[in-house]
């Protein structure tokens, strides 16, 4: 009699069966959801609110609240996916926030894009000079362009997935790329893809600690 085969465990039954491991309060589950996502959330947020420190506290928060409710994931879009959500509705918060409260000293915040070391001068300006470009180009995106731009440009998700995150269609996303590249596109023309992939790093330092804080604030053992 031939052997029965076994059904190969699908990329959606793997992520339910983590998420389960972590409604159980099994450490090494939400550890291994935090290291998955990290990079992804932490870009995310980073793009959104411009600021390196609060982007990791903005996915932190995020990560809290998503495990509070672990329970109501619904699995029917990918864990990445839901994640993404929460983190750009606490980002988008916090920025709303931040205008409220500077709204009598409107002084655009920068992102402190990292340069390359180098031992030429005038190579070191010119990386300066185009940084610079690219903040404030980031900077003067209207919210409901930036968090397309940085979800399609910054993070390389599709038309698709970019949609599915931000609940709305895909005309719409291609309508709103389209125009928040063409409110960028005098500064940085075809550069503006490799510049902010090379902008956003997530060194497996920060990765490390933000994980270990949430794991903290929930109570485990990382």
């Amino acid at each position: 009699m031939p052997a029965m085969s076994v059904p190969m465990p699908t990329a959606a039954s793997s992520e339910m069966l983590l998420v389960r491991r972590a409604l159980a309060r099994e450490g090494n589950a939400f550890c291994i959801i935090m290291k998955t996502h990290n990079q992804r959330l932490y870009r995310i947020a980073c793009g959104v609110v411009r600021n390196d420190a609060e982007a990791e506290d903005i996915v932190q928060e995020a990560y809290v609240r998503a495990f509070a409710h672990l329970d109501a994931f619904p699995g029917e879009s990918s864990l990445a996916t839901w994640l993404s959500r929460i983190v750009i509705n606490e980002a988008l918060g916090r920025l709303r926030k931040r205008r409220r409260t500077v709204a009598k000293n409107p002084q655009a915040e920068i992102i402190q894009f990292p340069l390359n070391p180098s031992d030429d001068p005038e190579r070191t300006m010119a990386q300066r000079q185009i940084l610079e470009l690219v903040e404030r180009a980031t900077d003067s995106l209207p919210d409901v362009y930036r968090t397309v731009f940085v979800a399609r440009v910054i993070e390389g998700l599709s038309i698709e997935e970019t949609a599915e995150l931000l609940g709305v269609r895909p005309e719409t996303i291609k309508t709103r790329l389209h125009r928040a590249r063409a409110l960028v596109r005098k500064a940085l023309d075809d550069q503006i893809g490799p510049v902010l992939l090379d902008a956003f790093p997530f060194a497996g330092r920060r990765c490390d600690r933000l994980t270990s804080a949430v794991m903290q604030r929930l109570g485990l053992e990382s």
